[in-house]
């Protein structure tokens, strides 16, 4: 190693220390608490449990059955900050200092370029922050599973599974970076960058929430039953909190029109309206992926977009 990726080295070989000692302490943690949950799980404690159950419950007491995810919901949070955090500390100094120091202009007086110098520390940072972010959504991953869309633990789409695992924490990571190194490049302190970074990646993450709340980048299936009978069990479903019923003809209308569970009161208001079905809006649990994919698009295409401006600013900020 030397040149300009020595140098991109020796000034980020701390960041990379700090994310080093960060993945191995949440990696403790998985172990620890997963071989707990995994010592719950086999005790016979939920033996009774549905495999997908709405609820489960002590057989006696009635007292709700449920597992301590609290630790792993808290692994979820930090995944999603992480791109903040990233953007912030790491993506707005990066190129930021050199230039509020004006210490830049001694690197390129030695022959390197201004493409080099950027690319040596980006790609740096950009490979730290990708093995870092897949190897913390990978270990909540892995201490989830046992877990997973079970009534006593989580369920796939609360905000710390759905948005704190798989490839978008990734895109995530590398997209705050990228925000960061461009705000870094374009602002003239780092103290400035650092603030525009936190603001546009707190939004960016707060967007992609109110995407998966609203099913704007996925919509739900929609699940019919004819006439009174019982509805398709919701199970693991994410209900959109769209119900209602159909006419003959295909139209649904608001629940609301017919407001009662079921019985004689329900048939004799469906007949009267000519409804002949029942429905309701949800994302069955393999969404799961769809909505991964379509974050990791969203979040991946804007990092590789704001690169490619920060190669651009580069020719007439430095």
């Amino acid at each position: 190693m030397k040149g300009s990726l020595w140098l991109a080295w020796r000034q980020q070989r701390m960041l990379v220390g700090i994310g080093a000692a960060v993945l191995a302490a949440a990696a403790a943690i998985a172990a620890y608490y997963r071989s707990g949950m995994l010592d719950e799980l086999n005790s016979g404690r939920f033996a009774d449990c549905a495999p997908d159950p709405l609820h489960c419950t002590q057989p006696v007491t009635g007292v709700p059955l449920l597992l301590d995810v609290e630790p792993l919901t808290y692994l979820g949070v930090l995944n999603i900050v992480l791109p903040v955090v990233i953007g912030v500390f790491w993506g707005a100094p990066l190129l930021g200092r050199d230039r509020e120091l004006g210490t830049y202009r001694m690197v390129l007086a030695q022959g390197v370029s201004r493409h080099q110098w950027f690319a040596s520390r980006f790609a740096l940072a950009a490979a730290a922050t990708a093995a870092l972010s897949g190897l913390l959504a990978g270990a909540f991953a892995w201490w989830w599973r046992p877990a997973a869309d079970r009534s006593y633990g989580l369920f796939w789409y609360e905000n710390t599974a759905l948005s704190g695992s798989g490839p978008r924490v990734v895109a995530a990571s590398l997209f705050g970076l990228a925000a960061g190194t461009l705000l870094g490049l374009l602002a003239r302190r780092v103290l400035s960058a650092m603030g525009l970074t936190l603001l546009l990646t707190g939004a960016m993450t707060l967007v992609l929430e109110w995407t998966h709340r609203t099913r704007l980048l996925v919509p739900p299936h929609i699940y019919t039953s004819a006439g009174i009978m019982p509805k398709p069990l919701m199970g693991d479903k994410w209900s959109a909190g769209h119900y209602g019923l159909v006419t003959a003809s295909g139209r649904r209308d608001d629940v609301m029109n017919c407001p009662f569970p079921s019985g004689a009161q329900l048939t004799e208001c469906m007949d009267r309206h000519g409804y002949v079905a029942r429905y309701y809006e949800a994302n069955p649990a393999g969404d799961y992926w769809t909505f991964q994919w379509a974050d990791t698009a969203v979040l991946g295409g804007l990092a590789l977009l704001l690169t490619v401006v920060t190669v651009l600013v580069l020719r007439r900020r430095v």
